[in-house]
């Protein structure tokens, strides 16, 4: 195996200090040291910090393996088959803890003969079959990876160069096995190793490369670059259910409209948009569809601000438009504007199902902000209350002011509207509970209706 001298940099040399790391962490980096293991800080939390950014969490990398963790921790939790983790749970956080990983799996002997050791030396019979700790897909994807290795090879199977740093708890330094502090300060992503094979191990690293870089303001290495322009049809590799959660992060961590340039620039945001792309790409009575940008514009405002932008008005907010022609080409077959809206709802889900899976739930709530629209222009119209006392009430009302503040009209509706529910204070059911018109209100259970006793037939005489 090629030995790397990695670089590492002394406290002295660097400014992270342990003020600024997670007390949570820290408990658990001195309870591994202190167990004999090693304990790092890894990736984006070191990275952050050397950028002067608040880490969203902190993540441990350490030697000791899972079951060595569970162990250790009594708050610890398992998780994963694809990657194994342990999950410290505290009160207000969770740390997440990970073992050394190797480069790939060379360890096919080392399996067979702990299989064989299993085995009575007399019995001719083949050892039981056991689940690979490693295994790829045909196309080079990484279908699981449980190998453990050392620091090195951890460092070096990791996606982008500077998500690769070490910080020691041992001496306070900072461990560089990749080159991440050079790409730190030349202000650029670049993969560890070949992107292509990279990109083809885990497609979702090219949606992480756009992420990193319009979230810190780098720029992509020429190569890593070149590599996305390559393999973005592959995209779709990933789970649809993964890939929405990672849409998520792309959207709503502040830098949703950046994110979305460089989505189309790179061709990833056709694959998992592909009709939706279509119709950007269009014009509507001669007028470009604009309302994206503005809309992502507006949900970046509003996290940078410490605002909580929910993902039903997110994705309304992204696709309103969308989704408003849709339904107006179903009334103009006739179809009800209610049932208009709700078939364009379901066609959207049914599109979005194969690339990026749009939890049902989520789409329900997306069509309830909808269909409150044409409701707000009713003032006060029949039941405000019964209105005002809907759990998506305040998300509608935030997407009138939001198109209002796009320039899309409304104003005069929400600002009678939002005055008119400051006056009215109703009780309202958590979203959480009840997420759709009609859930029964929080606390309360439905009555369960008796059955009525069957009569049984009179016996033969």
């Amino acid at each position: 195996m090629e030995t790397i001298t990695p670089l590492v940099i002394p406290r002295s040399a660097h400014p992270i200090s342990r003020s600024m790391v997670s007390p949570n962490a820290l408990r658990v980096l001195y309870r591994l040291r202190d167990q004999g293991f090693i304990a790092y800080l890894v990736g984006g939390c070191v990275r952050d910090l050397l950028l002067g950014r608040e880490p969203k969490d902190f993540d441990v990398v350490t030697d000791a393996t899972p079951g060595q963790l569970k162990r250790l921790f009594r708050n610890c939790r398992l998780v994963g088959r694809r990657f194994r983790l342990a999950h410290i749970h505290f009160q207000d956080e969770l740390i997440e803890v990970a073992t050394f990983r190797a480069l790939q799996a060379e360890d096919d002997a080392a399996e067979k003969a702990e299989a064989g050791e299993k085995s009575s030396p007399s019995s001719d019979a083949e050892p039981a079959p056991r689940s690979p700790r490693h295994l790829k897909s045909d196309e080079g994807m990484v279908l699981r990876d449980n190998v453990f290795g050392n620091p090195r090879e951890d460092a070096l199977r990791r996606d982008f160069t500077v998500n690769a740093l070490f910080y020691n708890i041992a001496d306070f330094s900072l461990i560089d096995y990749a080159g991440g502090m050079a790409d730190l300060e030349a202000g650029v992503i670049r993969t560890i190793g070949d992107p292509l094979v990279r990109f083809t191990e885990d497609p979702v690293r090219m949606l992480r490369a756009v992420r990193f870089a319009a979230m810190l303001g780098l720029d992509v290495e020429q190569d890593t670059w070149q590599a996305i322009l390559d393999l973005a049809p592959t995209i779709n590799r990933a789970t649809p259910p993964r890939l929405f959660e990672e849409m998520l992060k792309l959207f709503l961590l502040g830098e949703g409209e950046k994110s979305y340039q460089m989505l189309r620039r790179t061709g990833l945001f056709a694959p998992l948009f592909p009709r939706f792309n279509v119709w950007l790409d269009t014009e509507t009575d001669g007028f470009p569809h604009t309302r994206v940008s503005q809309a992502l514009d507006r949900v970046d405002a509003l996290v940078q601000q410490g605002e909580t932008v929910v993902p039903p008005l997110f994705l309304a907010l992204m696709f309103g438009e969308y989704l408003e022609e849709s339904a107006a080409a179903f009334r103009q077959g006739g179809t009800p504007p209610q049932e208009a809206l709700n078939q364009a709802v379901a066609e959207w889900l049914g599109e979005l199902a194969p690339t990026v899976l749009v939890p049902n739930r989520v789409g329900m709530q997306v069509r309830d902000i909808l269909s409150s629209q044409q409701r707000f222009g009713k003032m006060p119209g029949k039941r405000p209350q019964s209105f005002l006392g809907r759990p998506g009430f305040p998300t509608a009302l935030a997407y009138l002011r939001l198109q209002a503040e796009m320039g899309n009209g409304g104003q005069d509706i929400w600002s009678w509207w939002d005055r008119y529910s400051r006056e009215n204070v109703v009780d309202r059911p958590s979203v959480d509970t009840a997420t759709h018109e009609g859930a029964p209100p929080a606390g309360k259970r439905r009555r369960r209706r008796r059955r009525k006793p069957r009569t049984s037939a009179p016996a033969p005489r």
